[in-house]
């Protein structure tokens, strides 16, 4: 090529320019006149492009863009800007000879003569398309990672700082703790931890644990952003770079409450099918030890009367008596044996228990010494049960006495009456939905631990001293509320007194006007006071005095 042919002649030696074209295959390296017409064209430039130096030299460089770029002037305006700026950097598509496409890295720089006059522009292009498929592959990569995580739901991902601190979260994070991402981005992710957890040190230990070992896993109880409560499983992640420094902490939360719910609900199952099975043995043993014990006492008694028609002197008669009362006292504890057995046939009618426990009343005063408040909270109307009203008091009244021998000084019991309607099986104890009736005791005496609570209704069960009590007062309750098809439950804490709920299903039709709730005899309610049982350490012995006199 003469050198002379193009006006750079004067600033570029010959030996020079060739040199520069022949080392410069990478690069796409070529002269425009003001212009913009191609004068010089290198190899670079023609593997680039696919176009030979007669090709192209004299033709417009617009002739390399897209017919977008061209139709909106870019070409133009990437001169214009080179001269009045003293440079133009773009990345763009460019076209090839054969019509594809690359993706080029453009300079174009001014050129001038010694002068300073304006003699054309050097045009500099390299194909970078592998480094844009790379970098648009790596975008639609994370992309789909993004996509990916927001569209999670059932798990909450977020990712924390080395500190940590939110900097992402998705939606199911959003979802399941309640925050939104410009609400909780920013700030530590303590604030999932119960209080508790946050004062002993849990969040700082589970970064700890995943710094160390790669990985912290644990379950516990996590708050959302309205306070509520959820039970979580929680793996954290330690994220590290190439070069192994930590960058920060991947954290993934999902909500099992369920899960937890039914684990629970399956171990409450499981030990009250214990606890029934455990009942179910104690009362066919119970009942089998109680007909034995009747037939003794039956003979004993025939033996009594035989002896009391011989005629026996003063002395004898005393004696005589004497076991005639303990075989009642025998007969007594019979039934109660039986009762909790659920062997004495019931005698139910239909009843408002308001009317009957308004009736009873006065034998449940009599019960409670003048220091303890008791009071009858009971609706006016509630709907009607069928029950056996005698052994109803029976076991009304074993719950106020021990009540009553809970307290270690002044306190009050309360005895209320309400409907109540379960919505589903199992929502109390074993009973199915439906209506019922519900009947509590409540106390603010010494209250009882968990294990206490769990074998007052065994018969012989008692924290009392052996000459205070049998033990059978809140097995008869048992026994009796068992056989009625109802459900007794308690709960207690020490120091938090006692509360025992009756629930009677409610009986269908209207109050049996025929069946008028017989007066309660001094003979049973006596028999209750002396055998009333206390599930707490240390009844008052000196008020149950009172309460027999």
């Amino acid at each position: 090529m003469d050198s002379c042919a193009h006006p750079f002649a004067g600033l570029m030696s010959e030996k020079h320019f060739e040199a520069l074209i022949s080392g410069a295959r990478d690069y796409a390296i070529y002269l425009l006149d003001v212009a913009g017409y191609v004068s010089s064209w290198n190899a670079g430039a023609q593997r680039f492009t696919g176009y030979s130096p007669e090709e192209v030299i004299g033709q417009h460089f617009s002739l390399f863009y897209i017919d977008d770029d061209r139709a909106t002037g870019l070409p133009q305006r990437a001169l214009d800007i080179a001269l009045r700026e003293g440079t133009f950097e773009q990345e763009g598509w460019r076209v090839r000879k054969v019509g594809t496409r690359f993706w080029a890295s453009v300079v174009i720089n001014p050129v001038r003569d010694e002068y300073g006059a304006h003699i054309g522009f050097v045009k500099i292009t390299r194909d970078i398309t592998e480094r844009k498929l790379s970098q648009e592959a790596l975008r639609q990569s994370e992309e789909r990672f993004r996509l990916l995580v927001q569209g999670v739901t059932d798990y909450a991902l977020c990712i924390l700082s080395p500190e940590g601190v939110v900097t992402n979260w998705n939606s199911g994070a959003e979802r399941i703790k309640g925050y939104k991402e410009p609400e909780i981005v920013g700030q530590h992710f303590s604030c999932f931890y119960t209080t508790d957890d946050q004062n002993n040190g849990m969040p700082a230990a589970t970064l700890n644990r995943a710094l160390k070992e790669g990985r912290s896993e644990q379950e516990g109880w996590r708050v959302r952003k309205d306070g509520s409560r959820f039970w979580a499983q929680v793996v954290v992640d330690a994220i590290r770079n190439e070069a192994g420094d930590l960058v920060g902490y991947a954290k993934i939360t999902r909500d099992i409450s369920e899960r937890k719910n039914s684990v629970d609900a399956l171990e409450r199952a499981n030990a009250e099918l214990h606890q029934a099975q455990k009942m179910e043995a104690f009362g066919q043993l119970t009942g089998e030890i109680a007909h034995d014990f009747n037939n003794l006492l039956a003979v004993m008694s025939s033996g009594i009367e035989f002896l009391m028609t011989q005629q026996p002197n003063h002395l004898s008669l005393k004696m005589l008596d004497s076991m005639r009362r303990t075989v009642d006292h025998g007969a007594t504890l019979s039934r109660q044996l039986l009762s909790f057995a659920r062997q004495r046939p019931l005698e139910p009618g239909h009843f408002e228990l308001t009317s009957v426990i308004e009736r009873f009343e006065p034998v449940l005063r009599h019960a409670a010494p003048s220091s303890v408040d008791l009071r009858i909270e009971a609706s006016s109307s509630v709907r009607p049960v069928r029950v056996d009203v005698a052994r109803f008091e029976t076991a009304l009244l074993n719950l106020v006495v021990n009540a009553r021998d809970a307290l270690s000084g002044p306190g009050s019991i309360r005895v209320q009456v309400n409907d109540v309607d379960l919505s589903t099986d199992g929502q109390i104890g074993t009973l199915p939905a439906g209506q019922y009736v519900q009947v509590s005791v409540i106390d603010t005496g010494c209250g009882m631990s968990p294990d206490v609570a769990k074998r007052v209704w065994e018969p012989f069960f008692t924290t009392k001293d052996p000459e205070k009590g049998t033990g059978l007062g809140l097995s008869q309750v048992y026994g009796f509320i068992t056989q009625s098809c109802g459900e007794v439950c308690i709960e207690s804490e020490p120091g938090a007194g006692t509360t025992v709920s009756l629930y009677l299903p409610v009986a269908g039709g209207n109050v049996d006007e025929r069946s008028s709730v017989p007066e309660p005899t001094s003979e049973t309610a006596l028999s209750v006071l002396d055998e009333g049982d206390s599930s707490c350490d240390g009844g008052n012995s000196s008020e149950a005095s009172t309460a027999r006199s």
